[in-house]
């Protein structure tokens, strides 16, 4: 990674890409990165909201290059807005290429996600500085 580029955020996931997850090209499947930002974005958006969420909207989804077998996909997430019951999560995702050594943004995008009760019905995004609920 070069000094201008640094990823944005917290670092909130770190996968290897499988032979598994490839397409019909040799690259990873675009879903297989949108799932692992989901879930990265996932565990940032409950860790704000105090409690379980929901992704409502994937936005701005941009790839800029591709994710080959062997990388270590890392995703970085950070709350970029919190509404009453919502919260938009920006998420980047980055692999480093062991082969040559470097580290490159592959995607980002805007996850939102809205904060839900037991029963599934959106509930309020709690103060940042509130205890988690007991129960």
């Amino acid at each position: 990674m070069s000094e201008e580029q640094q990823p944005d955020g917290e670092a909130t996931l770190r996968v290897v890409a499988m032979p598994s997850d490839v397409n019909i090209n040799g690259d990873i499947f675009g879903g297989w990165v949108l799932s692992q930002m989901d879930i990265a974005s996932g565990i940032v958006a409950a860790q704000r909201a105090k409690g379980r969420v929901t992704t409502v909207a994937v936005d701005a989804m941009k790839f800029i290059r591709p994710v080959q077998v062997g990388n270590i996909l890392c995703v970085w997430a950070s709350v970029a807005r919190v509404g009453r019951s919502s919260m938009a999560i920006k998420i980047e995702a980055w692999a480093v290429r062991h082969r040559r050594g470097i580290s490159e943004k592959v995607t980002e995008a805007i996850f939102t996600y809205v904060a839900i009760d037991e029963d599934g019905n959106p509930r309020p995004v709690p103060q940042e500085d509130a205890p988690w609920p007991q129960g």
